[in-house]
């Protein structure tokens, strides 16, 4: 089932797929719980798209959402309301607005850096958590000019002018990683730019530089990490070369918590690595619900 939701004077997209499981819990609450996912930077629901019928089973419902300007939920176009604070209120709205008194979360790339905020401000909501990919501390590598940049040819022809160009310097961009070449190759290069491409086009241009520029010069939370005190498992590609280490510190900063290296992945690991990011959530999701 897909709709819209209002929250804090916007709206946000949600997909829910599947139902709450039969087996008996310890409470109704529980009963009703949801495994929700959250999506990066740039990204939309569908980045999970692949990985929910293999989760199905072991979640009994999913619920994915797009974060603001992204997707199909609102794009403001005002730069102020794109910050981490923000982006991790409207998560926590969202779940108030379906009624998920808890649910475990997964945040993915920035998704993750908004999930831990909704952790510790709303501890009661999130069960469990998987961090996915990210980063508690500020993306200091993040090309301001090169967002800008994009933000203006966004601006000027549209954001599918900028995905356009993304895919005309794709094949010598040396950034690019092993993992996501050889996912272009296994989906073949018309499934994945079309995905790639509707993801950046959905994109409000204001969002691009200003959430950019908020991961760029993110406070430091791995102080606030310790604050965390559901079960936890940080999950990284081992070729996601900027979130190898920042992943272990995760791990390293809150009790508990597992750290799981997926070693064919990199920055996408529901995708590139399908089965092992599937085996990884099941085993998290028996020790978050047992």
């Amino acid at each position: 089932m897909s709709r819209s939701v209002r929250v804090r004077g916007i709206d946000i997209f949600v997909e829910e797929h599947g139902a709450a499981r039969s087996e008996p819990r310890a409470s109704e609450v529980d009963a009703e719980r949801p495994l929700v996912l959250v999506h990066g930077f740039t990204g939309f629901r569908q980045d999970f798209a692949p990985a929910i019928e293999p989760l199905l089973p072991a979640a009994g419902r999913i619920v994915t959402l797009d974060l603001r300007g992204h997707g199909a939920s609102t794009n403001s176009g005002v730069e102020a309301h794109y910050t981490l604070d923000a982006l991790a209120a409207d998560v926590a709205a969202t779940l108030a607005a379906l009624g998920i008194a808890r649910c475990d979360l997964l945040g993915h790339s920035m998704g993750g850096m908004l999930a831990q905020r909704v952790a510790l401000a709303a501890p009661e909501r999130v069960a469990s958590l998987v961090l996915l990919s990210t980063s508690a501390e500020p993306l200091a590598w993040i090309n301001e000019d090169m967002l800008a940049l994009a933000a203006r040819i966004g601006r000027e022809q549209g954001m599918a002018k900028v995905a356009e160009i993304q895919r005309a310097m794709a094949p010598s961009d040396k950034s690019r990683s092993e993992p996501d070449r050889r996912l272009e190759r296994e989906w073949g290069a018309e499934r994945f730019w079309a995905w790639r491409s509707a993801r950046v086009a959905a994109m409000d241009p204001v969002a691009y530089p200003a959430l950019g520029r908020a991961m760029k010069y993110a406070a430091d939370f791995r102080a606030q990490l310790a604050g965390i005190a559901c079960p936890t498992t940080v999950i990284v590609g081992a070729l996601d070369a900027e979130f190898v280490a920042p992943s272990a510190r995760i791990a390293e900063a809150i009790r508990g918590a597992r750290h799981i290296v997926l070693p064919e992945a990199a920055h996408q690991p529901q995708l590139e690595a399908p089965e092992a990011f599937a085996a990884a959530m099941r085993a998290h999701l028996a020790g978050a619900r047992g």
